[in-house]
């Protein structure tokens, strides 16, 4: 079967020339290189993606991105494991090397300058701590992508780029502002999310290069494929199972928010329901309780009162099967009307308004020669 698909692929994957395949690992190493301004971009990218973290912006992230130049080394590895390039594999895990520990470094100084303390962290640091199997499909869709542009001349490289930093920089820079508030956890599940886009990318580059024909024999094509699918595979077992997680997690908020709409008078009636979070532990295994935040505003006429929130916890329990530690966050609701019995008037608003005084009318004098006349 083996001889079949070599055979296969002797047929439709034709090498390419070797003076193409030359000018590709030269352009490839001379991208690879450790230079002034390899160190310049990092730095940069990294310093903006880490301000754009801890504000919580995910536009000033991708801003960041478009000048990270992390991809750079990836390709030069991925050509190099392929074709045993020893020199090209040697420049390229350097600078990948060094542009990590500079990353690192520097978003960890800069968030043990602001200091912002774990509780802190907003949706674009969190997001990037608990890796799955869909992050490992971004950086296999986006390594493919990058390893297309490099041998298509008619695609943007800039563009391939943007779409690996992105899977690059953000976790690297977690992982530095984690380590800066010694958050342990959090920067292992950054790393564990940056080793796994590390690894889809390059793989997906050597498939690309493959079916390129940038290979230069059988026996080292399989060798390359199976160690970075080897690799690759080793990390798909714990982010199958965080993926497991998330779909459990996204089910379990959903019959809890359908449970507390339908069948609870203090969510359904007698108040709103602004918002639900869960917050579950940071591993699986862990034995503390999810806690689940329920944001609503309630009548002002009717609050709600710790018996409520236990009884409702109790019906939740017992519907799905799972303990947890239920809490409300209740903002009062007041409604307010338009008076349309009686209108808003002048004398209501500043108080009564007193008509100006009247002048009595100059009295006259009538002399009696007049009194005279009117009696003749």
């Amino acid at each position: 079967m083996f001889m079949d698909i070599r055979q296969w692929l002797k047929r439709k994957i034709p090498r390419v020339p070797p003076d193409i395949r030359e000018k590709l690992q030269q352009e490839l190493l001379d991208e690879a290189e450790l230079d002034t301004e390899f160190l310049v971009l990092t730095i940069t990218s990294c310093f903006i993606a880490t301000l754009g973290l801890l504000m919580n912006s995910a536009a000033v992230i991708i801003g960041a991105m478009l000048i990270a130049p992390l991809m750079l080394p990836l390709r030069g590895l991925a050509l190099g494991m392929l074709d045993t390039d020893r020199l090209l594999v040697k420049i390229s895990l350097i600078t990948l090397i060094i542009g990590t520990m500079t990353s690192m470094i520097i978003s960890g100084l800069v968030g043990g300058f602001f200091g912002l303390p774990e509780a802190s962290f907003g949706s674009e640091i969190l997001g990037r701590t608990q890796p799955n199997l869909a992050d490992l499909g971004v950086a296999v869709a986006a390594g493919a992508i990058s390893g297309f542009a490099k041998i298509r001349r008619k695609l943007s490289d800039a563009l391939a780029g943007t779409a690996i930093s992105v899977a690059l920089m953000p976790p690297l820079c977690v992982v530095g502002i984690a380590l800066s508030q010694q958050s342990l956890p959090l920067a292992s599940g950054a790393f564990l999310l940056y080793l796994t886009n590390l690894l889809g990318i390059t793989l997906s580059c050597i498939i690309i290069f493959i079916f390129g024909g940038y290979y230069l024999n059988y026996s080292q094509t399989s060798q390359a494929l199976s160690g970075f699918v080897a690799m690759t595979g080793i990390l798909v077992f714990p982010l199958f199972i965080s993926f497991g997680n998330l779909v459990r997690q996204e089910r379990f908020e959903g019959k809890i928010k359908t449970l507390l709409q339908n069948r609870t008078v203090t969510v359904g009636q007698q108040s709103e329901l602004v918002g639900l979070t869960v917050q579950w532990p940071t591993f699986p295994w862990s034995k503390e309780y999810p806690i689940i935040l329920v944001t609503v505003q309630e009548n002002v006429k009717n609050p709600i009162t710790p018996t409520q929130v236990s009884l409702v916890e109790q019906l939740i329990k017992n519907e799905l099967g799972q303990k947890f530690k239920l809490v409300f966050r209740v903002s009062q609701l007041r409604e307010v009307v338009a008076d349309y019995e009686r209108p808003l008037s002048t004398p209501q608003l500043f108080g009564p308004v007193s008509p100006p005084p009247v002048s009595p009318l100059p009295r006259q004098d009538i002399s009696p020669s007049v009194w005279s006349e009117d009696k003749e």
